[in-house]
């Protein structure tokens, strides 16, 4: 049986290095029957969270600032596996996903003791970089999320060494992109 997967796309290229390895991504996934639904978030209207704690009340709509996470909110609760795709900024991930990332709190504010919905995860990342020591920061945040989460870590796909737009195209790192999609 297919899964459900939503990839949160935090690259503000939207044809850049990180949109083709999901490109990839995606159609291997959907070449073993799953289902993917992508959100660039660059092209969203999404508010950083406010630390308010007033979420939860409704269900269908978490959070208590209404802008395009509402259109995130019902597909992610739906979804088996969550895809975190970004490129690296400064040892991070980029603004776009921490931002909407955040939000996904009003799903937890739901539920008694603000239990997070379990899920099974994947990262995919490009980065200027190439070295252990320059994956290691981010790498760290991403296990210590899905840690303090109890989410399932997947696997990830980095393709380091591509800094200009589309420098990826044609790498290995593509198809193992496609790769990764059709194994889960």
């Amino acid at each position: 049986m297919g899964k459900h997967i939503i990839i949160l796309n935090g690259s503000p290229r939207l044809k850049g290095n990180t949109a083709m390895l999901c490109d990839a991504f995606t159609e291997g996934a959907k070449s073993v029957g799953h289902t993917v639904t992508r959100f660039d978030l660059q092209k969203m209207d999404i508010h950083g969270c406010l630390g308010c704690v007033k979420g939860g009340k409704d269900t269908a709509s978490p959070c208590v600032q209404k802008d395009d996470m509402a259109k995130i909110y019902p597909v992610y609760k739906e979804a088996d596996i969550v895809v975190l795709a970004s490129p690296m900024y400064y040892w991070g991930i980029s603004g776009q996903l921490k931002t909407a990332f955040d939000r996904l709190f009003a799903v937890a504010e739901c539920n008694p003791g603000y239990a997070n919905p379990k899920k099974r995860c994947a990262l995919i990342m490009a980065a200027e970089g190439n070295s252990a020591d320059n994956w290691k920061p981010v790498i760290d945040y991403y296990h210590a999320l899905l840690g303090f989460l109890e989410w399932k870590d997947l696997g990830q796909v980095l393709a380091g060494g591509v800094f200009d737009a589309g420098a990826v195209a044609g790498q290995p790192v593509v198809k193992e992109a496609f790769n990764f999609g059709a194994s889960l």
